[in-house]
């Protein structure tokens, strides 16, 4: 056994402690633990926008902002007299449903949105009435650390158990592998790079994985070209371009092209010449993959690194290629407010365009187009291999759920066709199963009445810290009863020949904690 197995398990052990404790609480406790951990998420949206883009050095304050509160008092707007608790009683069907929460869920979070998917998948989890353990990107552990911390303190002192949140503070590859196979952990979200994601679903726990995007954009000639040239102009600049439903593959009809081009640079888009195009190409894709360092950075600091100016005002670079084509790295996704322009003959070349984007990565992702047209847009929808299209809107926020009636998301699944366990974006529904009762479905069979049963109840006081057992109190339990119980739990966990070393890490690890509960 290491230390992060070791580690991984006593906060899965403390997690899972916390989550049969809250599966059993009350819809009403629930939404006031819920409603409490919004609102101080949300109070701190600026703040924790400026240390995300301090220590990422990714994206825009001000939209960083915008996230963080439609993930958080956005969320319970959203979700607002919807029902993850109480049961569901169909006397037409004759069945009654009950929720079953996940558990514990691992909470793997990337370093492009790094806060607003704490807050999102923390609030997921407390609206089911799940226990969730974060694991933050190591570049963006601080910021993460200390929100998931805040989080947990105000569902702790709403009524939620100790441990109902918790967050890997010094992330690990080892520690998340210990943390992904555990079989403590119910279920994994996770959300980054395909390896996180691949690691995910082979770690031998349930997973909800999403793939990359790599989104196109359509624009035909019934659009309203000065509206779609400021809705794609600002939506690819947005949190510059960190969002996987960001626009990556402009693709336009000729008759119109000029037309949405002076459009676009009117709004703050360069479009640059074919000598720029190719330096450009150059300095992003050295060696045939994406440097990283343009990730979240400004359209005019890009542009300045690969070795042509801009101005200071300049919000995207726009750069025309000729066609889709795999081995030209401007079809893919970029992550940055850089948008490859590609020019088409008609809707139908348009369309087979998007579609080829596509093929290339990001299949069951997103796509947008702008059009009047209702044929062009079925078609368009039916033709491209996607799972949602924003229409008339910017990709990033529509295809999200910010700017949409889709359900507001950080996690965007692409379905069987991108590899994804889900085809939604993330909502609450996907962290719990529905235990059904089914009555004979013959109509002289009866059915009982189930009116004012529920098996959740408003708890009658805190919910024992672990590891206490559920009948003990902090002035009941001794230090030394206590250290007995850590002493046979290390002893039974550990291999057969395992080293007085790790014994003391693992009493080290749960020393603190322990001092906490007898000081209670």
């Amino acid at each position: 056994m290491t230390v992060d197995t070791a580690r991984a398990g006593h906060m899965l052990e403390q997690a899972h402690w916390a989550a049969r404790g809250y599966s059993t609480f009350d819809a009403a406790t629930v939404q006031r633990i819920v409603a409490a951990v919004a609102d101080v998420a949300y109070a701190n949206s600026q703040r924790y926008a400026e240390w995300a883009v301090q220590e990422t050095e990714m994206g825009v304050v001000a939209d960083k902002v915008r996230k963080n509160q439609a993930c958080s008092k956005g969320l319970l707007e959203f979700y607002a007299g919807q029902d993850f608790v109480s049961p569901r009683v169909q006397v037409q069907q004759k069945m009654v449903q009950i929720p079953r929460p996940a558990g514990v869920v691992l909470a793997i979070t990337p370093t492009t949105n790094p806060v607003a998917s704490v807050y999102f998948k923390v609030l997921l989890s407390l609206m089911t009435r799940n226990a969730v353990v974060v694991a933050p990107h190591p570049r963006a552990k601080e910021c993460c650390a200390d929100a998931a911390g805040l989080l947990g303190r105000a569902a702790e002192e709403a009524g939620a158990p100790i441990g109902i949140v918790q967050v890997v503070d010094e992330p690990s590859i080892p520690l998340l592998t210990a943390l992904m196979k555990d079989e403590r952990t119910d279920v994994i979200v996770a959300t980054g790079g395909s390896d996180v994601v691949r690691a995910a679903y082979s770690s031998g726990n349930p997973a909800l994985g999403v793939g990359p995007g790599n989104v196109p954009v359509m624009v035909d000639h019934t659009a309203d070209l000065k509206a779609a040239a400021e809705r794609i102009v600002a939506s690819k600049a947005f949190d510059n371009s960190v969002l996987c439903t960001n626009e990556s593959v402009l693709v336009v009809e000729e008759s119109v092209s000029s037309q949405l081009e002076r459009a676009m640079a009117h709004a703050g888009a360069h479009v640059l010449d074919q000598e720029s195009t190719d330096r450009l190409r150059s300095y992003m894709f050295f060696g045939g993959h994406l440097n990283t360092d343009v990730v979240g950075k400004d359209a005019s600091w890009i542009a300045e690194q690969a070795g042509f100016r801009v101005t200071a005002k300049t919000r995207l670079l726009v750069a025309p290629i000729e066609s889709v084509l795999p081995d030209d790295p401007m079809t893919h996704e970029k992550l940055s407010p850089v948008l490859a322009l590609v020019r088409v003959p008609d809707v139908q070349r348009g369309i087979g365009a998007c579609r080829a984007v596509v093929r290339i990565a990001g299949a069951g992702h997103s796509a947008a187009i702008h059009s009047e047209d209702p044929r062009t847009i079925m078609a368009f929808t039916a033709g491209v291999p996607v799972l949602r299209v924003a229409v008339n809107i910017g990709a990033s926020t529509g295809c999200s759920g910010l700017g949409t009636n889709l359900a507001p998301s950080m996690t965007i699944g692409t379905g069987f066709v991108g590899g994804s366990s889900i085809g939604d974006n993330l909502e609450p529904a996907h962290l719990l199963n529905w235990a059904k009762i089914a009555y004979n479905a013959d109509i002289s069979a009866p059915m009982d009445s189930f009116a004012g049963l529920d098996p959740a109840h408003a708890p009658s006081g805190r919910t024992p810290a672990y590891p206490m057992a559920s009948n003990a109190t902090h002035s009941s339990i001794s230090a030394s009863a206590l250290g007995a119980r850590v002493e046979a739990a290390v002893s039974s966990r550990l291999p057969h020949g395992a080293t007085e070393q790790f014994r003391d890490e693992i009493r080290q690890l749960v020393a603190e904690e322990l001092s906490q509960l007898l000081k209670g």
